[in-house]
C-alpha cells in the first residue's frame, strides 16, 4: 500500500489476528452503529467493548437506506441520523474513543463517496484501521475498488455462502485484514439457529484464502458464538448488541462479556 497510514492500519489488524493465532484464541468482533443510542453513549460503548475483551470493533456509518440490514440496525441507523451523525461525526466518535484495538468502518458506499477523496485518509487519522463496504461487489466499479484497495485502510471484503470457490479467491485477493463471511443470505439480524452448512461454508472460504475468516449475520447468543468460534478466526455480533444498547450501555456490555466468555470456552 502507498502511504504510511496504510501500513499502520493494515498492520494493526494483521498483528491482532497473529497474536490471537499464537494464543490459540478466536477474535470477538462486536458491531455498533456510531451515534446510537447517542454520540456520547457510542463513545462509552466502544470503550466498554474494548474493556470486556473485544479484539476488533466494527463501527457502522449511519445511512438512510441500509438495505442489507434488518430492523434493529436500520432503526439504530435512523436514530443516529436523527442525532445529526454523518461521516465526520463518526470519525469524531472513533477519535474520542481512543481505542487500542483495531476499528473497522462498516459502511454503504454513498456515505464514503460523500466524504470526498480524502475520506479514507481522514478515517485513518481518526483511528480507523479498516473499511468494509456492503454494496460494492467485485467488478462492479474497478476504479472505486482500487480507491479502497490502495487507500490507507485495510479493505475488508464480504463473501456470501453461495459464492463459488474461484470467485472467493478473486474477492479475497483484492482485500486485506480479514474476510467477512456472511453466514446466511438475507439481511442482518438475530436468528434462533445457525445455518446447518456453516461448517462446510467456512471450510470452503479457508481453502480459497489465506486471510483470517470472520463470520457474522445471525449470531446473537453465547452458544452460537461458541459454535462459530470452533469454525472461524473471528465471531461478529451486531444486532444483538445494538438491541441491548437500546436498553443501556451496561446491558450491551453484559451481553458482550457473555459472548467473550463463550468464545473463549
Amino acid at each position: 500500500m502507498a502511504s504510511g497510514l496504510a501500513t499502520t492500519s493494515s498492520d494493526r489488524i494483521a498483528r491482532r489476528f497473529a497474536e490471537l493465532r499464537a494464543a490459540n484464541r478466536c477474535a470477538f468482533v462486536p458491531y455498533i452503529t456510531a451515534g446510537h443510542p447517542d454520540p456520547a453513549r457510542s463513545v462509552a460503548l466502544l470503550q466498554g467493548l474494548e474493556s470486556v475483551g473485544a479484539d476488533v470493533l466494527e463501527v457502522g456509518i449511519p445511512f438512510s437506506d441500509p438495505l442489507a440490514d434488518g430492523a434493529v440496525i436500520q432503526a439504530s441507523s435512523q436514530t443516529a441520523l436523527d442525532h445529526g451523525v454523518r461521516l465526520d461525526q463518526v470519525l469524531e466518535i472513533v477519535s474520542r474513543a481512543a481505542l487500542s484495538i483495531p476499528v473497522v468502518l462498516f459502511s454503504y458506499l454513498n456515505p464514503l463517496l460523500r466524504g470526498g477523496d480524502d475520506a479514507l485518509v481522514r478515517a485513518a487519522e481518526a483511528g480507523a484501521d479498516g473499511v468494509l463496504v456492503t454494496d460494492l461487489p467485485l467488478g462492479a466499479d474497478p476504479e472505486r475498488e482500487a480507491w479502497f484497495a490502495n487507500g490507507p485502510l485495510a479493505y475488508i471484503r464480504l463473501v456470501a455462502p453461495t459464492t463459488p470457490v474461484e470467485r472467493i479467491g478473486q474477492i479475497t485477493r483484492t482485500g486485506s485484514g480479514f474476510v467477512y463471511l456472511i453466514s446466511r443470505l438475507g439481511v442482518t439480524g438475530e436468528r434462533s439457529e445457525l445455518p446447518p452448512d456453516l461448517e462446510e461454508t467456512a471450510a470452503r472460504v479457508r481453502r480459497a484464502s489465506t486471510l483470517p475468516v470472520c463470520v457474522g449475520f445471525g449470531i446473537s447468543r453465547p452458544e452460537q458464538a461458541r459454535a462459530v468460534a470452533s469454525l472461524a478466526d473471528g465471531v461478529v455480533v451486531g444486532s444483538a448488541i445494538v438491541r441491548a444498547a437500546n436498553e443501556s450501555v451496561d446491558a450491551a456490555l453484559a451481553l458482550a462479556a457473555s459472548l467473550r466468555r463463550a468464545i473463549d470456552d
